[in-house]
């Protein structure tokens, strides 16, 4: 079964400096039919002005991936960690005990464009933790590219809980195909253009949870797709 959320049905803020796109209830907006999909318990798309940014802030007890669609996020951590985080990046920062960071747009010229995705953890109370790795436009072209993972395989930055992170960018035309184990669940992100899951049409910001399904087939539908693909326990 497919179930698609188009990014038209997500909560939205807007504060002038963070415009905010929100998959699952977060902040103001709270809907008990959207709380997360397994594990996964947020996708933010936030589009953060010019000089503009998070000032710094704690978290506890959650995954956190932040991957920038275009622009430069810039990231400051109690940990010691500074970093400047940019398309193609995957940056991974486990809360733990507790944490606090900072997240601003790098530029004071251009918005930075970027999912911000947590995920609840296998367990409570790790030590917290920082990883980020880089993966080019010509690794994910036309293939699924593990960027995040359990165990870290393939090079990919190590998430403290069971799933399996991929990214692929998708010319027209271009087919991937996955295969889902038994007591498995995809979510589905399109991070930008158009694509063809099974059937159904969509578009940057449409997410699709996919259940008791063995196989899907994701084409892309315009010159530059980019995808998200998540594999959940069910």
């Amino acid at each position: 079964m497919i179930t698609l959320r188009l990014a038209g049905d997500r909560g939205h803020a807007n504060f002038g400096w963070l415009d905010s796109h929100h998959s699952f209830s977060f902040g103001n907006y709270q809907d008990p039919a959207h709380m997360g999909f397994s594990h996964l318990r947020v996708i933010n798309e936030d589009r953060v002005a010019p000089g503009g940014g998070f000032a710094t802030h704690g978290h506890r007890d959650m995954e956190i991936i932040s991957y920038v669609i275009d622009g430069a996020l810039e990231h400051k951590d109690s940990i010691g960690t500074g970093s400047v985080i940019r398309p193609g990046d995957v940056q991974r920062m486990s809360a733990g005990t507790g944490i606090r960071h900072s997240e601003y747009n790098a530029s004071h010229e251009t918005p930075v464009h970027f999912l911000q995705i947590w995920i609840l953890p296998e367990q409570q109370g790790i030590d917290p933790g920082y990883e980020q790795k880089h993966f080019s436009d010509a690794d994910k072209q036309g293939k699924l590219r593990l960027v995040a993972s359990h165990d870290g395989r393939q090079g990919s930055v190590t998430v403290h809980q069971d799933l399996s992170l991929y990214a692929a960018h998708l010319a027209l035309g271009e087919t991937v195909d996955y295969g889902i184990a038994p007591q498995r669940s995809l979510w589905i992100q399109v991070v930008r253009g158009r694509v063809m899951l099974d059937g159904a049409v969509l578009q940057a910001g449409d997410g699709a949870a996919v259940t008791e399904e063995e196989a899907i087939a994701i084409a892309g539908q315009a010159d530059d797709s980019e995808i998200l693909l998540f594999d959940l326990a069910a």
